[in-house]
């Protein structure tokens, strides 16, 4: 499918709109017209570009993102982690965290959402991590064999997640970096 060249902020508008929309009324009631007809674009646009509502949405949730993952390189696993922590503010984070929520529920009954969803967003998420775990071995600051090492991006979801249902509070910078030094790091032996 041909995609035709949009300009970056026309695209931005696009992504916007689209988070936007879904915030408002959530992934099923999300369709390409009210999509095209918020930015003053045509439907026909909108496939040419992207295919299709899943593609758009796992791409505007990319788009939002602040940097990618793996290009942090701090020289350490800890400073690592914690430039991914301050890579979105805290009402970033909260804003994200509701909106992953709903696509959540979302997933179950789309599998062209969780295909796309896991190539555009987690899969460069969890090559990102994957990296930092990589350089912290070849640093010698995680012993090879250390049993945690599958379980790194379960214990992140895992912060997320819990700390909305235990606590009834969105997570932010300072939470995250508490369980980084609290829970992460030394389930690592780091």
């Amino acid at each position: 499918m041909a995609r035709t060249r949009l300009t970056p902020e026309r695209e931005s508008e696009l992504y916007g709109t689209t988070l936007d929309l879904l915030r408002e009324v959530g992934y099923d009631a999300l369709t390409m017209d009210a999509v095209a007809a918020r930015t003053h674009s045509s439907k026909a646009t909108l496939y040419r570009q992207w295919g299709s509502k899943p593609e758009l949405v796992a791409r505007a949730l990319r788009h939002n993102k602040p940097a990618d993952v793996a290009r942090i390189d701090t020289g350490s696993l800890r400073g690592d982690f914690l430039a991914m922590v301050s890579m979105a503010d805290d009402c970033q984070m909260e804003r994200d965290a509701a909106l992953m929520r709903g696509l959540f529920h979302a997933v179950h009954d789309n599998p062209d959402l969780f295909q796309a969803l896991r190539d555009l967003l987690i899969e460069p998420e969890l090559n990102g991590l994957g990296l930092f775990v990589h350089r912290a071995v070849e640093r010698g600051e995680i012993s090879a064999d250390q049993p945690a090492l599958k379980y790194v991006t379960h214990m992140l979801v895992g912060a997320f997640v819990a700390r909305q249902l235990v606590e009834d509070r969105p997570v932010d910078q300072a939470f995250l970096r508490d369980y980084i030094d609290a829970v992460l790091l030394p389930a690592l032996g780091v």
